[in-house]
């Protein structure tokens, strides 16, 4: 007995993180890679019926993509009455977005409506993933220049050399020679 449940949770489980990752490459952003790591540092929890995720007051910490089960987010009305502005669906993330954008207290409240299982990832986590893709850009400096040429070349005038060459994680001088390999 105690096999088949470990068998089935870890069956669960794989489908879970598939769901999770097949929604992560649904915007067309991250790399398999990118969503490796990031799965690397989610952790499983569970909530219970009427369990809060965040509570008023308190400063969101952590994101999670909601795997199974349903949660319902409200605030109090200036005359104390419970207003319920959002229901947050399996398979799609969830938090006290501003809160957890801005490190300030929440005024809003998000609560399990039934049994949850999620997987959460706490905003230092986060952090670090987003400084590692900014560090691993994913295209060389040529083809970000190309691109740049491409799509935006009216604005490309007004870009100072140095923030440009910044931005591309390249030297002034490696911007320029990469300009004039591409107006050849």
């Amino acid at each position: 007995m105690f096999l088949s449940v470990c068998s089935s949770n870890y069956t669960f489980t794989v489908q879970a993180i598939k769901k999770m990752r097949d929604y992560l490459k649904s915007f067309n952003i991250l790399t398999d890679e990118d969503i490796d790591v990031f799965e690397s540092k989610v952790i499983r929890k569970t909530l219970k019926k009427g369990d809060y995720f965040v509570r008023e007051g308190k400063t969101s910490k952590e994101v999670a993509f909601n795997v199974s089960g349903l949660f319902r987010s409200f605030y109090y009305s200036s005359a104390e009455e419970e207003v319920t502005y959002c229901f947050t669906f399996s398979n799609t993330f969830v938090s006290a977005y501003s809160s957890f954008l801005s490190q300030t207290k929440t005024v809003e409240n998000i609560q399990a409506l039934t049994d949850i299982e999620l997987f959460s990832i706490s905003r230092d986590e986060i952090l670090k993933l987003e400084k590692r893709i900014f560090i691993l850009q994913k295209e060389s400096a040529e083809k970000r220049c190309e691109d740049l040429l491409k799509n935006q070349p009216q604005y490309l005038q007004l870009i100072p050399l140095n923030f440009l060459s910044s931005y591309l994680g390249i030297t002034q001088r490696h911007l320029s020679r990469i300009r004039k390999s591409i107006s050849n």
